[in-house]
């Protein structure tokens, strides 16, 4: 924040879940929220924005590959220059695939972990470069039960999400210091959106039951977290729903 104006929010992996009722939220909270997704899905962001928008807030869409390292620093350095300060940065790319340990091919393995920690890194990256210097600023990083356990059939997803959960770990002790607050937020168990509506028949039914997470409440913890004081920085938060077992 600066001169009592909330900062700029980007959100990395935006989209119809939790990364668009991230945005959503944190646009309500007065930040200019900004969206990414691969240049070939941009066009998926212009509802968001659009919704966005007509409520009052303020959204900006970039079609951007986040494992290009070359990308990635443009569109930190295009933010900082043309919209204003980055304040938080929201990692939230998924890549949640299931593939048997046989029929996971290198290919498979290696763009999961590109998708869901090496552009985690990237982004960790370009985030401290902008917000160490002004000594404050937020990265939160969602993750997902493979962050801290694999499962049949997940070998690729969950070596890339514990992966993900160790570059924030050393982000968070190596930046908190410095100012900056690094949340790892695990999502354990099934989240409501494109995934697990194409595998599950009754949605309606597990959201009046509250078995699954719900996006929007899930993005009311993320901007909690960005506004809490440093005297009691929460770094690795897990959500789950009540039924869940762990």
């Amino acid at each position: 924040m600066t001169d009592g104006v909330p900062g700029v929010c980007l959100v990395i992996g935006a989209g119809e879940g939790v990364g668009g009722a991230i945005a959503r939220s944190f646009a309500a909270a007065g930040h200019t929220v900004c969206v990414t997704r691969r240049a070939r899905n941009l066009d998926r962001l212009d509802a968001l924005v659009a919704d966005i928008r007509s409520a009052g807030g303020k959204a900006h869409a970039f079609g951007v590959d986040a494992r290009s390292e070359e990308e990635t620093t443009a569109l930190f350095d295009r933010i900082e220059a043309e919209i204003g300060a980055i304040e938080i940065v929201v990692f939230n790319i998924g890549a949640n695939v299931r593939f048997g340990l046989r029929e996971t091919t290198v290919r498979v393995f290696h763009k999961v972990w590109e998708m869901a920690c090496f552009s985690g890194f990237l982004a960790a990256r370009e985030a401290a470069r902008v917000m160490v210097p002004r000594g404050r600023g937020t990265i939160l990083v969602t993750g997902a039960t493979a962050s801290l356990r694999g499962g049949a059939g997940f070998s690729a997803f969950a070596a890339a999400k514990s992966g993900l959960r160790a570059v924030a770990q050393s982000a968070a002790r190596e930046l908190g210091p410095q100012g900056i607050h690094v949340v790892h937020i695990i999502c354990d168990g099934a989240i409501d959106g494109v995934f697990t509506r194409s595998r599950t028949d009754d949605v309606a039914d597990l959201l009046e039951r509250d078995v699954i997470l719900k996006p929007d409440e899930i993005a009311q913890t993320y901007v909690w977290l960005h506004r809490q004081p440093r005297s009691a920085w929460t770094h690795e938060l897990d959500l789950r729903p009540w039924g869940e077992t762990f």
